[in-house]
């Protein structure tokens, strides 16, 4: 029997902050992974490189300037995501270890496409399937094991809160 699945495929570039043992995150609000929490981070724009996507997004969603300290490596999800048109969603998503050199936690500024409430800091103890993303499950992965493996990691059963 023929998939009948039709992927949308999002890229962006996502930053690991770790300060005293707690993740930076955002409160997510758009996209499959709304209502959950999700690492600072998105999609580039024309032109835009990777390093500059991540030091605009990080500012945009969190309100800090960064600094790059090492590119981790790429990940990808996929998992159920009704939107225009599309039945799932293929996530492909570059990690970055970054820290921060400035700025202040701030609510973001709202305008079309930012999908950030806000950041905060989370321990892992405080994080499930039920209320983060997967990227914010596998940077705490990664944070144990200093690996990101290389399969893509799929999750079937996903509810998009809403």
């Amino acid at each position: 029997m023929p998939d009948l699945r039709k992927y949308h495929r999002a890229f962006g570039v996502y930053g690991i902050c770790v300060e005293n043992g707690q993740l930076l995150v955002i409160r997510k609000n758009g996209g499959p992974y709304i209502n959950r929490f999700d690492l600072p981070g998105g999609s580039l724009e024309e032109g835009e490189s990777l390093s500059d996507a991540m030091k605009r997004e990080f500012m945009e969603e969190t309100g800090f300037e960064i600094e790059i300290k090492e590119n981790i490596g790429v990940v990808d999800f996929q998992l159920p995501w009704q939107w225009k048109g599309f039945t799932d969603v293929h996530h492909i998503a570059v990690y970055y270890l970054v820290e921060i050199i400035g700025g202040e936690i701030c609510v973001p500024e709202q305008f079309e496409g930012q999908d950030s409430l806000g950041a905060l800091w989370v321990s892992e103890k405080d994080i499930s399937l039920e209320n983060a993303s997967p990227l914010v499950l596998k940077a705490f992965e990664w944070l144990k094991t200093e690996t990101l493996g290389f399969e893509a990691e799929s999750f079937e059963e996903w509810k998009v809160l809403k």
